[in-house]
């Protein structure tokens, strides 16, 4: 697998948080979601569709909930065998939307965030890199895991083509206490 497939694959599964604000209360809500993913994930994914189908690696990411805004910082890395790639993510909220950019966004070689919704325990992202448009899903199962999708728009379908399983190392008040 090249270090481009790598930086695409990691920079899907660090797609794993941001959300569209409607109102003051979608804002509060969408505000608790980013804090209670923010913390140490860990865990395997694989491609499951598309010319690296069957391809595994392993995603070490740490989420940074912004203070003050709602929002995102994600820094960690995604290993497949011996290649290891950085992956880095800024997401922040922009009027009643998101923007974000993973990697170097969309003009470079990561992906550009253009919409969202938080509901619940789940988030649904739109992405795009060039004429790429897709969806990440990703579904906090509980405290400790959170299991994301990745699809890509085929003509009319949405198909799936990246599965992650992720396990919380750390949260975020234990991981900040490390830094001090």
């Amino acid at each position: 697998m090249s270090f481009r497939s790598l930086s695409f694959v990691g920079s899907l599964a660090a797609l794993t948080v941001a959300a569209t604000v409607l109102s003051a209360e979608a804002a509060s809500r969408d505000k608790r979601f980013f804090d209670s993913v923010s913390g140490i994930w860990k865990g395997p994914g694989e491609i499951v569709a598309g010319k690296y189908k069957g391809t595994k690696f392993t995603c070490n990411l740490t989420g940074i909930s912004s203070s003050g805004q709602t929002g995102l910082k994600l820094d960690g890395t995604c290993r497949v065998g011996v290649f290891s790639q950085p992956m880095s993510a800024v997401i922040t909220q922009v009027g009643n939307t998101y923007q974000g950019k993973f990697l170097d966004g969309a003009d470079g070689k990561g992906l550009d965030i253009v919409s969202g919704t938080v509901s619940g325990d789940k988030v649904v992202m739109g992405i795009n890199r060039a004429k790429l448009n897709g969806a990440m899903v990703a579904r906090v199962q509980n405290e400790t895991a959170m299991n994301i999708t990745i699809s890509v728009k085929v003509e009319d379908r949405m198909i799936p083509v990246i599965g992650l399983s992720l396990n919380r190392e750390m949260d975020a008040d234990a991981s900040a206490s490390l830094k001090k």
